[in-house]
Protein backbone atom coordinates (compact mmCIF):
# COMPACT_ATOMS: atom_id res chain seq x y z
CA UNK A 1 0.00 0.00 0.00
CA UNK A 2 1.97 3.20 -1.31
CA UNK A 3 -0.79 5.51 0.13
CA UNK A 4 -0.66 6.26 3.76
CA UNK A 5 -3.91 6.94 5.84
CA UNK A 6 -3.43 8.56 8.47
CA UNK A 7 -5.68 8.55 12.17
CA UNK A 8 -6.49 12.19 11.52
CA UNK A 9 -7.72 10.92 7.93
CA UNK A 10 -9.71 8.37 9.27
CA UNK A 11 -10.87 10.59 12.19
CA UNK A 12 -12.39 13.29 9.62
CA UNK A 13 -14.33 10.93 7.45
CA UNK A 14 -15.99 9.48 10.44
CA UNK A 15 -17.08 12.72 11.49
CA UNK A 16 -17.97 13.55 7.60
CA UNK A 17 -19.65 10.28 7.62
CA UNK A 18 -21.50 11.31 11.06
CA UNK A 19 -19.90 7.65 12.06
CA UNK A 20 -18.72 6.34 15.59
CA UNK A 21 -15.98 3.64 14.28
CA UNK A 22 -14.73 0.98 16.67
CA UNK A 23 -10.41 0.35 16.55
CA UNK A 24 -11.33 -2.22 14.47
CA UNK A 25 -13.81 -0.44 11.93
CA UNK A 26 -11.25 2.20 11.39
CA UNK A 27 -8.78 -0.23 10.20
CA UNK A 28 -10.73 -1.98 7.83
CA UNK A 29 -11.77 1.14 6.68
CA UNK A 30 -8.08 2.77 6.26
CA UNK A 31 -7.42 -0.43 4.38
CA UNK A 32 -9.78 0.24 1.91
CA UNK A 33 -9.00 3.79 1.51
CA UNK A 34 -5.45 2.78 0.68
CA UNK A 35 -6.77 0.06 -1.40
CA UNK A 36 -9.16 2.13 -3.60
CA UNK A 37 -6.12 5.02 -3.80
CA UNK A 38 -3.90 2.52 -4.95
CA UNK A 39 -6.48 1.81 -7.56
CA UNK A 40 -6.23 5.48 -8.63
CA UNK A 41 -3.00 5.33 -8.86
CA UNK A 42 -3.06 2.23 -11.15
CA UNK A 43 -5.38 4.07 -13.10
CA UNK A 44 -3.11 7.37 -13.95
CA UNK A 45 -0.73 5.09 -15.58
CA UNK A 46 -2.55 4.73 -18.53
CA UNK A 47 -2.04 6.61 -21.36
CA UNK A 48 -5.66 8.74 -22.17
CA UNK A 49 -4.14 11.13 -24.42
CA UNK A 50 -5.87 9.46 -27.50
CA UNK A 51 -9.17 9.35 -25.69
CA UNK A 52 -11.50 12.29 -26.39
CA UNK A 53 -12.73 13.64 -23.29
CA UNK A 54 -16.61 12.76 -22.52
CA UNK A 55 -19.33 13.49 -20.22
CA UNK A 56 -21.26 10.69 -20.86
CA UNK A 57 -20.27 7.31 -21.86
CA UNK A 58 -23.11 7.34 -24.46
CA UNK A 59 -24.69 9.79 -26.88
CA UNK A 60 -26.67 12.63 -25.05
CA UNK A 61 -29.23 14.25 -27.78
CA UNK A 62 -32.15 16.87 -26.04
CA UNK A 63 -35.54 15.06 -26.42
CA UNK A 64 -37.50 18.28 -25.82
CA UNK A 65 -40.83 18.38 -27.05
CA UNK A 66 -43.94 20.48 -26.78
CA UNK A 67 -45.45 20.79 -23.86
CA UNK A 68 -48.97 19.84 -24.78
CA UNK A 69 -51.66 18.56 -23.05
CA UNK A 70 -52.95 15.48 -24.80
CA UNK A 71 -55.25 13.78 -21.68
CA UNK A 72 -56.57 16.61 -20.25
CA UNK A 73 -56.95 17.70 -16.87
CA UNK A 74 -59.02 14.71 -15.29
CA UNK A 75 -60.66 17.18 -12.48
CA UNK A 76 -64.34 15.61 -12.88
CA UNK A 77 -63.40 12.24 -13.04
CA UNK A 78 -60.97 13.05 -9.97
CA UNK A 79 -63.63 14.49 -7.94
CA UNK A 80 -66.64 11.77 -9.01
CA UNK A 81 -66.38 10.03 -5.58
CA UNK A 82 -65.47 13.00 -3.63
CA UNK A 83 -67.84 13.02 -0.84
CA UNK A 84 -68.27 17.10 -0.84
CA UNK A 85 -66.64 19.41 -3.21
CA UNK A 86 -65.96 23.07 -3.70
CA UNK A 87 -64.17 25.47 -6.02
CA UNK A 88 -63.53 22.41 -8.04
CA UNK A 89 -61.72 20.40 -5.37
CA UNK A 90 -61.95 18.96 -2.72
CA UNK A 91 -63.68 20.15 0.85
CA UNK A 92 -62.49 18.76 4.17
CA UNK A 93 -62.99 19.81 7.56
CA UNK A 94 -60.77 21.87 9.07
CA UNK A 95 -58.02 20.96 10.91
CA UNK A 96 -56.17 23.98 12.42
CA UNK A 97 -57.00 24.32 15.55
CA UNK A 98 -55.87 27.62 17.57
Amino acid sequence: MANIISDETIAYVGILAKLELSEEEKERARKDMGEMLDYIDQLNELDTSAVEPMSHVFPVNNVFREDVVTNGDGRNDTLANAPFKKDGGFEVPKTVTG
